[in-house]
């Protein structure tokens, strides 16, 4: 009888192949299925000389050929595709066997699906991966979820498959549920925020600064050596160099304007409203999408709407600015999603470790930047932190770019750019510093029209002012 294999792939499209190479090159023997089987076959032709690979045609054969406990990596679509095939592989598993739903499935999914896997015995894992194609072959971030004893069942592989950061591993268990999912969705929600920032800089370094973009991709390619130092500043500069064959210009100056999303940043700020936190980049990060996607409106617009003439401002002094605009934003980026994840483990009992999180992105994933290292530090020192901005390093960060963020933010309004991530972080950063704000006429609005109280500055309890009435105040509580 044929060896068992110790773990299984089901899905081999791009993501789920490159992951099944992966471990198949750290020694592992891998069985692989696809519900076309043309596609395993395809697989098999391909790479089946890379490593111990076990191709099978149907479900059964698929889950006959691993050894006990079983342990399933599933990589399809998200959303009813995922709950397809649990569903085909229930009725073929054993008790304590593992299913881990390695795509970018909405965390709600994710603990419904552990409560019905459990109920048939079968333990269930939803794990996150970031890296991409290139990521998922040569080593990914991996943020696992679920059973820890589970975990324990695939926690070397998944060590060995992640990323390396000074020979740590990109992977850790997040914690239990659905914890997993939800890391990585906020994960991709910063990704969106750091993504529209850049988009923002480079507007204002061509519309403002009247660079083209070789020049800009000049400036990310230098910004990248310095703090700003990341994978996304690095592959910025990769694109604005790239020149289109046909055209002879400059590529990204003939791609369409329209950003399309998956949905994991709207499922962040989603998320983010019902716990009540205040996730102003990525939510405008989001929008700002759902805006480049009004082609047609926008162009009507474009010749009907008025704005201000452009008055082009070319000096060092505002490519520095803008620097430090950039870098001032993306403190407030994470730390706004940092505090999602620690207000999100409170709510649904994870404990996880904000810490481990910023240590795991180190390496592999989209968002991996030097800056991470600076976070990893701050949790190590102040495990409990409500906000990234009120440690020292941040602090002092943030107040050496504050000058150049609020005149970068002045000249894009001067000149009409729209500029939705940068103004929206630094007002939720004076928001933030500000010890009085102007919700109480919030409240004495609310209280007037429908009678919902409010709280006094000199006494306690609750109160009510009869406005309509003889205006006296009574105490509600």
């Amino acid at each position: 009888m044929a060896e068992k294999s110790r773990i299984g792939v089901t899905g081999l499209a791009v993501m789920g192949a490159n992951l099944a190479r992966n471990i198949a090159s750290r020694g592992v023997a891998v069985a692989v299925h696809n519900r076309t089987a043309a596609k395993t076959e395809q697989f098999m032709a391909e790479h089946g000389g890379e490593g111990d690979f076990t191709g099978t045609e149907s479900v059964e054969d698929f889950v006959n050929a691993l050894e006990r406990p079983r342990r399933i990596i599933v990589m399809v679509k998200a959303g009813k595709p995922v709950d397809a095939v649990i569903e085909e592989l229930t009725p073929l598993l054993d008790q304590g066997d593992i299913i881990i739903d390695a795509g970018n499935s909405h965390f709600p999914d994710t603990v419904r699906r552990t409560e019905e896997c459990a109920a048939n015995g079968i333990r269930f894992m939803g794990v996150g991966v970031s890296g991409g194609e290139e990521g998922a072959l040569l080593g990914p971030s991996i943020m696992p979820g679920g059973d820890p004893e589970a975990y324990a069942e695939v926690e070397e592989i998944f060590t060995a498959i992640s990323a390396k950061v000074d020979d740590t591993p990109c992977c850790v268990h997040v914690g239990p549920g659905g914890a997993g999912h939800y890391v990585k969705m906020v994960h991709n929600g910063i990704e969106y925020a750091d993504i529209q920032l850049i988009a923002e800089a480079y507007d204002l370094l061509g519309h403002v600064a009247g660079l083209d973009a070789p020049a800009i991709g000049k400036i990310f390619e230098e910004w990248n050596t310095g703090d700003l130092e990341s994978f996304l500043i690095e592959i910025t500069g990769k694109v604005l160099a790239k020149t289109d064959e046909r055209t002879g210009r400059p590529l990204v100056d003939v791609i369409v304007d329209q950003a399309e999303q998956k949905g994991t940043g709207r499922w962040t700020s989603q998320d983010a409203l019902d716990l009540g936190v205040p996730l102003t980049g990525i939510t405008e990060a989001v929008f700002a999408r759902t805006l480049s996607a009004l082609r047609d409106e926008r162009k009507a617009a474009s010749t009907t709407l008025a704005g201000p003439a452009p008055a082009q401002k070319a000096d060092e002094q505002l490519v520095e600015d803008i620097r430090q605009a950039l870098y001032a934003s993306k403190v407030v980026a994470y730390a706004q999603g940092f505090a999602q994840m620690r207000a999100a483990s409170i709510e649904n009992d994870w404990d996880l470790t904000l810490g481990d999180m910023a240590t795991i992105w180190r390496g592999g994933c989209i968002i991996r930047a030097q800056f991470l290292n600076r976070i990893r530090d701050a949790y190590a020192e102040h495990p409990d932190l409500d906000n990234l901005l009120m440690v020292p390093y941040f602090t002092e960060a943030v107040a050496n770019a504050q000058d150049a963020w609020r005149r970068v933010v002045t000249v894009a309004t001067e000149q009409g750019v729209a500029i939705p991530a940068f103004s929206s972080s630094l007002s939720y950063y004076d928001g933030y510093r500000r010890e009085r704000g102007p919700a109480n006429l919030i409240q004495g609005l609310r209280d007037y029209f429908g009678a919902h109280t409010y709280r006094r500055i000199d006494a306690e309890g609750s109160f009510h002012t009869r406005w309509a009435q003889d205006g006296s105040e009574v105490r509600t509580d």
